[in-house]
């Protein structure tokens, strides 16, 4: 049997709001939180490692809210994404207070994880669809040749707006056989008024103000992404030009899988497999969604979906 882990990003600095932590806040009607479903997903599809990427600051509540109980059902390791860990000769810009993005979170992992793994958000909630998909995949069997085999999680871009501002997408362009041709991270998009016909709409906040309209049919990536441990060897090479590559004073700069990703499609060098799903996302992206989130957990829950 192949093993197969699943990685939880869960180390963003961005993530406090109203005085708490959302990857902590509590969703279910027993103080779980949106990773417990996501876990206990992935595990019923065939996973059987967990990988938390957190801060070294955020140990000790993140063990207590949620670490102690998923140790106890599943193989769980901790990596540590932090400002410093940065390649030899490097050194922390002052001033620095950003972390440097998923693709420095991803490479935390590189000596904890040797099986091909599964990428995801601490605080969306995806379905159990779009893990079947890619736990089907990285178990299968591909060409051995000199080219990364990756795939990712396709979700319908109406199936994953917040109903409360702008979101940040990766809009996706594929060919006919469900390969990725491109990424593009996208910023601010949003849900816009259901035309005459009734169909929700979307549209990307330009930074005048105004809209302009995509498909909402369209293909995105919520970072959940397949992958196999040899790009852990990309991600170094590629963080040490990333860093060579920010300007003197940015402060802000990000290492991120979309672009990554992209990167690689444009070199030739990987083929990544867009597995399309159809089930609803819904995360904290704001306050305000929490009381969705709550809502959707609870449908779900009356539909046996869980207990």
């Amino acid at each position: 049997m192949k093993h197969t882990t699943l990685v939880i990003m869960a180390a963003g600095i961005g993530s406090r709001f109203g005085g708490g932590i959302k990857q902590l806040e509590p969703v279910g009607p027993n103080g779980e939180i949106i990773m417990d479903y996501s876990i206990k997903d992935a595990i019923s599809v065939g996973f059987d490692k967990v990988v938390f990427i957190i801060r070294k600051d955020l140990e000790k509540d993140f063990r207590e809210v949620i670490g102690e109980r998923i140790e106890k059902i599943v193989d769980t390791a901790y990596a540590f994404q932090e400002l410093d860990d940065l390649p030899d000769g490097y050194t922390l810009p002052e001033g620095r207070k950003k972390p440097w993005g998923t693709g420095q979170a991803i490479l935390s992992c590189k000596d904890i994880v040797h099986e091909p793994f599964i990428v995801i958000n601490a605080d969306d909630y995806y379905g159990k669809e779009a893990f079947s998909h890619i736990h089907d995949y990285l178990v299968a069997e591909h060409p051995g040749d000199d080219t990364f085999h990756f795939c990712m999680a396709g979700f319908i871009l109406k199936n994953t707006l917040s109903e409360h501002g702008g979101v940040t997408r990766g809009l996706c362009e594929t060919d006919d056989a469900g390969r990725l041709i491109s990424i593009s991270e996208t910023k601010n998009i949003v849900k816009t008024p259901e035309d005459e016909l009734g169909v929700s709409g979307a549209a990307i906040r330009t930074g005048d103000g105004s809209l302009k309209p995509i498909s909402p049919d369209s293909h995105v990536s919520m970072n959940m992404w397949g992958f196999t441990p040899d790009i852990f060897q990309t991600l170094e090479a590629g963080f040490r030009d990333f860093l060579n590559a920010v300007p003197a004073g940015d402060l802000t700069a990000e290492y991120l899988l979309p672009t990554i990703v992209d990167d690689l499609l444009q070199d030739g060098k990987a083929e990544v497999s867009v597995l399309e799903t159809h089930d609803k996302w819904f995360g904290v992206t704001y306050r305000e969604d929490k009381e969705f989130v709550v809502n959707s957990i609870k449908e779900l829950i009356e539909k046996g979906l869980y207990n």
